[in-house]
């Protein structure tokens, strides 16, 4: 248990200082939420709403582009740099290895789901009830799952840059086709078809429906366990085939 503690530590320390992550998991989805709530207004009928609404897309946002990219391409920077190979050869076992990594991911997401809430009630003065801010922090970390198994699946490339440029085309376009930067509903047909079944428009729609006093939708969880499920066959697929090799 103490060497589980001190690996997820130093994961928390190591992502809390890397730059990539406070750009792209909290500063990016903080200036689109000032964007489009404070300068960029829509003719949302009820302004409250559409504020709260989005303060949930870009909390989601945030979490799911710290377990894509983050993970995926710090997980590609280790072996390349040997740092696998490395611990290989100390008593730290691989299970530790990556529940550290997964915990310390975890706590990371909890701390900026925090900082974006506070930012929303800051800039804009979302006003929710205690149930609604909790059951909405809750639902965005256990829904981030099956970002965190695509990321183990990034972490299988071999080239730094292959992971980067993948992850971000995966990060944006889940982004952009789950409704997260806009409603689906003024998207054409057929790319609203595509998007209702991506998991990032499960993941927000959980947290979209909680705010408006509703519980998640069965059809929203099964989907992303589907999802979990996949990319952690894929991942551990590929992990086999490459110690074969």
């Amino acid at each position: 248990m103490s060497m589980l503690l001190a690996q997820s530590r130093v994961e928390m320390l190591r992502m809390s200082r890397n730059v990539y992550f406070v750009f792209w998991s909290l500063l990016m989805p903080v200036l689109f939420y000032i964007l489009y709530t404070r300068i960029f207004t829509t003719d949302a009928v009820d302004a409250q709403q559409w504020n709260a609404h989005y303060l949930m897309s870009m909390t989601c946002f945030s979490v799911m582009g710290s377990s894509i990219m983050t993970l995926g391409i710090r997980l590609v920077q280790e072996r390349v740099h040997g740092w696998i190979t490395y611990l290989r050869v100390t008593p730290l076992p691989n299970s530790i290895y990556f529940g550290g990594k997964m915990i310390g991911q975890t706590f990371i997401h909890l701390c900026s789901i925090i900082i974006i809430f506070i930012s929303g009630y800051l800039i804009n003065g979302v006003s929710l009830t205690a149930s609604q801010w909790i059951g909405s922090a809750l639902w965005i970390l256990a829904g981030s799952l099956p970002f965190l198994a695509l990321g183990t699946c990034i972490g299988t490339f071999r080239r730094v840059d292959t992971a980067s440029g993948l992850s971000n085309a995966l990060y944006l376009s889940l982004a952009l086709l789950g409704g997260m930067w806009m409603p689906l509903d003024v998207m054409p047909d057929w790319l609203r078809q595509i998007g209702s079944w991506l998991p990032s428009h499960s993941f927000g729609n959980g947290a979209w429906v909680i705010i408006a006093g509703d519980m998640p939708h069965m059809r929203d969880i099964l989907i992303l366990a589907a999802y979990l499920v996949g990319f952690m066959l894929l991942s551990t697929y590929i992990r086999s085939k490459q110690k074969e090799a």
